[in-house]
C-alpha cells in the first residue's frame, strides 16, 4: 500500500546520480583526467577491472534518462557536475564544451518540469590537482571556490538548488585513509587534514555561489547511527570515537562552528578562522543514509561490510562488528529502517535551532534483481515509513532523493552492485524500469493525490 505515504504539499521527490558513475565519455568534450580515471587504470583497484569509461553513457543518452525521470514523476534530479569537464586541470578558464553539456541537461530537465539540484563535487578530482597535493593541500580550497564561481555565473539563473560536496567522510576515509577509493592513499589518521580542507572548500564554495547569485545551498553528508557492540566501557568508548570520526567530525564544524573535542589540534590552521568560513549558514543540510554500524574495541573480529569489504589495518582503537539480527542488501549492509529515524532525531536533538531544513539526498539499496525487485520495494517502503515517522516526530525534512535512478558504476565494486530503479544492460545500454520504479512512481502519485485532497 502506498496511499498512506503522504509527506505534505511542499515535499520534494527526486533521484540522485553522480557524474563518474553514469556519464562515460571520459575523453569527450574536452574533459580532463580525473583521479578515478587514474585509479581505475591501476591493476587490482576495481573489481573485474571495471571502469567508468562508458558507464551508463549518460553523456549521450541524457535525453532518454530525463524522459525516464519525467515518467517517474519526480520533481527534483540530483546529479553532479564533473569538475574535470568544467576545468580539465582544476583551474583556469572553463571548458566551453563541458559547460554546454550541462546546459543541455539542465534545459532538458526544466522542459520536463524537473528541478535540477547539482552537486559540485562527487569525488572526481581533476588529476593535476591531485598531483599537486589534492585534498591534503590547502590550495585546493581556493581552486574549489573558483570552480564554484564559474558554475554560479553560468547556471544560477536556472538552478534553484545547489549542493557543494558529496560525503566528505568517504573521501577522507576511503580515499586517503584506507586507500580503497581514489586516490588510493593509506594515511590512516594522517588523512584528517583532508576532512578539514573539504569542509573549508565547502564553506568557500557556499560563499562563492551566493556571490554569483545562487541560492538554496547545502551539502550532502553521509550519516548513520554508531551502535556500541556491547555495554562494556571499552566498546562504548570505541564506538564514541568512531561516531565522532564518521559523523560529527563532518557535521559539527558546519552546524556548530566547532570540531568534536580533541580534533582541533589535528587540523591544519588557522583552525578558528577556517571554522568561521566552514560554518557559513546553509539553506538546508543534506543527509545521505544507508546503514548503521556496530562498533567495539579492537579485538581482531572486524566485520568488513561497514567498509565495503576493506579490512581495517591493525592498531586502530575500534573495529566494526557484525550486526546480527538484520536482513542485508547484496552489498552486505544491514537493513534497519529504525536507524534512519534514529539519525534524523539525533540531528534534531544535537543541533536544535542551528539545524536548517533537511533533505535526504541519498538513500537506497543494492539488490541484483534485474526487473522484479520486490526486495528493493520492501526496503524503500520500510525506510519511507521510518522517514514519515521522523517527520511526524518533528524533524523538518523537506524532500527525499532515492539512490539511484540507474544501475551504475559502483566505485571499487565496479558493476557488481545494482542500486537503480532502472536496470541497465551495460553491454547494450538498454534501460528497463524495474518493479521498484513503478512502485516509487505510485508513491509519488498517491502522495500528491492525498495532498491535493488534504
Amino acid at each position: 500500500m502506498t496511499a498512506d505515504l503522504a509527506f505534505g504539499p511542499d515535499f520534494r521527490w527526486g533521484v540522485s546520480t553522480s557524474a563518474y558513475q553514469i556519464e562515460g565519455a571520459v575523453t569527450e568534450g574536452g574533459r580532463g583526467l580525473s583521479t578515478w580515471d587514474t585509479f581505475c587504470a591501476e591493476p587490482g583497484r576495481i573489481l573485474n577491472r571495471d571502469t567508468g569509461v562508458v558507464a551508463c553513457d549518460h553523456y549521450h543518452r541524457y535525453a532518454e534518462d530525463v524522459a525516464l525521470m519525467r515518467d517517474l514523476g519526480i520533481d527534483t534530479y540530483r546529479f553532479s557536475f564533473a569538475w574535470p569537464r568544467i576545468q580539465p586541470t582544476g583551474k583556469g578558464p572553463a571548458e566551453v564544451a563541458g559547460l554546454d553539456f550541462y546546459d543541455r541537461l539542465i534545459d532538458a530537465l526544466l522542459e520536463a518540469g524537473i528541478q535540477p539540484a547539482p552537486t559540485l563535487y562527487h569525488w572526481d578530482t581533476p588529476q593535476p590537482l591531485e598531483d599537486a597535493g589534492g585534498w591534503l593541500d590547502r590550495d585546493i580550497c581556493d581552486r574549489f571556490a573558483d570552480y564554484a564561481g564559474i558554475l554560479a555565473a553560468r547556471f544560477a539563473d536556472r538552478v534553484p538548488m545547489w549542493i557543494t560536496i558529496n560525503e566528505p567522510m568517504v573521501i577522507t576515509l576511503m580515499g586517503y585513509s584506507l586507500g580503497a577509493h581514489a586516490p588510493g592513499k593509506e594515511l590512516l589518521f594522517d588523512a584528517l587534514p583532508v576532512a578539514h580542507h573539504q569542509l573549508l572548500a565547502h564553506g568557500r564554495a557556499v560563499q562563492a555561489l551566493r556571490a554569483g547569485g545562487a541560492a538554496n545551498i547545502g551539502i550532502a553528508s553521509n550519516h548513520a547511527p554508531t551502535w556500541p557492540a556491547s555495554d562494556s566501557v571499552e566498546d562504548k568508548e570505541a564506538a564514541q570515537l568512531y561516531d565522532n570520526l564518521i559523523n560529527w567530525l563532518f557535521a559539527d564544524p558546519i552546524l556548530l562552528g566547532t570540531y568534536p573535542s580533541g580534533f582541533d589540534a589535528a587540523m591544519p590552521g588557522p583552525v578558528s578562522d577556517d571554522l568561521a568560513v566552514i560554518s557559513t549558514p546553509l539553506d538546508f543540510f543534506g543527509i545521505n543514509h544507508y546503514a548503521p554500524v556496530s562498533v567495539g574495541a579492537a579485538t581482531g573480529q572486524a566485520d568488513t561490510a561497514a567498509t565495503d569489504g576493506i579490512l581495517l589495518p591493525p592498531g586502530l582503537p575500534f573495529e566494526p562488528r557484525e550486526l546480527s539480527g538484520y536482513p542485508k542488501t547484496d552489498f552486505g549492509w544491514p537493513i534497519a529502517p529504525a536507524a534512519f529515524g534514529e539519525i534524523l532525531r539525533t540531528f534534531k536533538d544535537r543541533y536544535g535551532d542551528r539545524l536548517p531544513p533537511i533533505y535526504i539526498t541519498e538513500n537506497g539499496c543494492s539488490f541484483d534483481d534485474p526487473v522484479d525487485d520486490q526486495r528493493r520495494i520492501d526496503y524503500l517502503d520500510g525506510y519511507l515509513r521510518a522517514l514519515k515517522q521522523a517527520i511526524d516526530d518533528g524533524v523538518d525534512v523537506r524532500g527525499y532523493f532515492q539512490w539511484s535512478l540507474l544501475d551504475n558504476f559502483e566505485w571499487a565494486a565496479g558493476y557488481s552492485q545494482r542500486f537503480g530503479l532502472v536496470h541497465v544492460d551495460f553491454d547494450t545500454q538498454v534501460r528497463t524500469p524495474k518493479a521498484s520504479y513503478h512502485w516509487f512512481r505510485d508513491v509519488i502519485r498517491q502522495s500528491r493525490i492525498h495532498q491535493s485532497r488534504g
